[in-house]
């Protein structure tokens, strides 16, 4: 990875789609989603609908401690199939850093150190653990090899963003959504969800701010083949604070700064702050099967078929059964 993209522009038509089919009737359905694009400066979310069938009783949106739009809807009609379908169309721009910005010693980027930087105190809490981030020595071991005293930040961030996705095999089967920081570096494998948690966890180890940030890539088809719907997926990045620069953005799964390929639904201090769909289901019934669908249509496409299974998605629906 040589280091933060050109500009660039893109714009989208995404839609995610979530279904739960139930093997005995649910009663009541609590739930909470992260689908809709965040507003930033380099991305505008122009269109917006969240459509939960059956029709909840009760629902509205709100923003999160971090600023995400959260979803809320509450469902007390029995139901056997639950299906929640986000469609938005969103603008989005390849993030751009100043360059003097990435060129200052890391060192110089602890939130801690810069009380004359005017978001330093809100980027303090990123620096430390959370549920599914624990702070430990040996990730911070290995980020020590790419942040050598004095190095700019820009050249350590690339640098680690190489080694992870060099050093860590992409394996479906290595991890689950529940594993942790020291599950995937004894494994050396898993999904876009524990490449971020681990970068995340170098930098927090290090004392500088880091996000688990949360949204979709849009895909490229091979040469000559057509781009196929449904085959985007769910995906997890990290970034980290970088006074004048706000926050730096990189893929350590496909080892590449964030461009105008990535939408950003939401970040927060780890998966757990940001799932797309989670939620509490009573019923007398214990089986159930999920379907998960996304499809990252550029606006110059036809309009896109209804979103097929995803071959990458990661989390999808957190649903905990209570009888």
């Amino acid at each position: 990875m040589s280091g933060p993209p050109p500009p660039g522009r893109r714009s989208y038509r995404v839609r995610h789609r979530t279904t739960y089919d139930y093997d005995h009737p649910v009663t009541d359905s609590y739930g909470l989603a992260h689908v809709r694009p965040r507003d930033l400066p380099w991305q505008t979310c122009r269109e917006h609908e969240l459509v939960v069938s059956p029709e909840p009783q009760d629902a509205s949106t709100s923003l999160d401690f971090h600023g995400n739009t959260r979803a809320y809807f509450h469902l007390t009609e029995p139901h056997t199939r639950l299906e929640v379908t986000a469609t938005s169309v969103v603008d989005v721009d390849a993030p751009t850093y100043a360059a003097p910005a990435l060129e200052q010693p890391w060192e110089r980027c602890r939130p801690a150190t810069r009380p004359d930087v005017d978001d330093a105190w809100s980027a303090r809490g990123m620096v430390l653990a959370s549920p599914r981030v624990e702070l430990v020595d040996a990730a911070t071991a290995y980020a020590l090899v790419s942040f050598t005293p004095g190095r700019p930040v820009g050249e350590a961030l690339t640098e680690l963003c190489s080694r992870v996705h060099a050093d860590f095999a992409y394996d479906k089967a290595a991890t689950t959504v529940t594993s942790r920081v020291p599950d995937v570096l004894e494994r050396r494998a898993g999904v876009c969800q524990d490449f971020a948690h681990l970068t995340v966890a170098c930098l927090r180890g290090l004392g500088l701010a880091s996000h688990y940030v949360s949204g979709y890539l849009a895909t490229t088809p091979p040469p000559g083949r057509e781009r196929v719907v449904g085959a985007d997926a769910t995906h997890a990045w990290a970034s980290c604070w970088v006074p004048g620069a706000a926050w730096a953005a990189v893929d350590p799964t496909n080892d590449a700064w964030a461009d105008e390929r990535y939408v950003t639904t939401g970040w927060g201090r780890d998966y757990g702050d940001v799932p797309p769909v989670k939620g509490v289901i009573f019923t007398d019934g214990g089986g159930s099967r999920l379907d998960v669908g996304v499809d990252v249509a550029p606006l110059d496409d036809p309009e896109p078929a209804p979103a097929a299974p995803s071959v990458g998605v990661e989390g999808g629906i957190d649903l905990g059964l209570h009888r």
